[in-house]
């Protein structure tokens, strides 16, 4: 009698063993699969994070534009760079542009101003961008708007640009240039862009 008590005793153990073994197994499959979900999710995360950032940077820009002029917009006298004529572009305002071979569309004199604005579309600020003219800050009048000025913004270069809030972070009198160009990157034929300073303009 005591030894068949003595070997349920053990068969029981045995199977408690046995249960408490398949328990932490089972959990330890659990958690594993759901560490490698996370990583999944943290890389997919990261992944359309920088998609939005490229998306961001390159893609509200618009490349070509109708060749309208705002108001008020004097043309240049004598330009270094003559309407038709062809020039290098030195600028990196967007993704194959320098380098390229432009011809020159609109030639003013004006004053260029680089600036830092939230699109009114949302997102984050869009800091330098180069370049909006005195002519499309509203209400600027002749006098030069000085560095760290609040303004509207009367151009469209960009979505989100019109009606948006900037800030002025650098101002230069020069001649401004309307070109057409073609991108190093991909033959696509950029036409009215708006705007390349003089120095960002070269013969060769």
């Amino acid at each position: 009698m005591k030894t068949k008590k003595w070997w349920l005793g053990m068969v029981f153990l045995v199977l408690m063993f046995m249960l408490v073994a398949c328990s932490n197994s089972s959990n330890d499959k659990s958690t594993t699969k759901n560490t490698n979900m996370d990583k999944e999710t943290m890389k997919m995360d990261d992944k359309n994070s920088n998609m939005d950032h490229e998306n961001m940077d390159m893609g509200d820009m618009e490349h070509s534009g109708s060749g309208k002029v705002p108001k008020g917009l004097k043309e240049a006298a004598k330009p270094t760079y003559k309407v038709g004529s062809q020039a290098v572009v030195k600028a990196d305002h967007m993704e194959g542009m320098n380098g390229a071979k432009a011809t020159i569309v609109g030639a003013y004199e004006t004053t260029a101003y680089a600036v830092t604005y939230t699109p009114t579309t949302g997102g984050e600020p869009v800091k330098n961008h180069k370049w909006v003219i005195q002519e499309e800050l509203k209400d600027a009048g002749n006098k030069t708007v000085v560095p760290g000025t609040k303004v509207t913004l009367e151009a469209d270069h960009m979505e989100g640009m019109m009606g948006a809030t900037a800030t002025i972070d650098s101002a230069e009198k020069t001649t401004v240039y309307m070109i057409d160009y073609t991108s190093t990157t991909g033959g696509e034929k950029v036409k009215n862009h708006k705007w390349v300073t003089e120095s960002e303009l070269s013969t060769k």
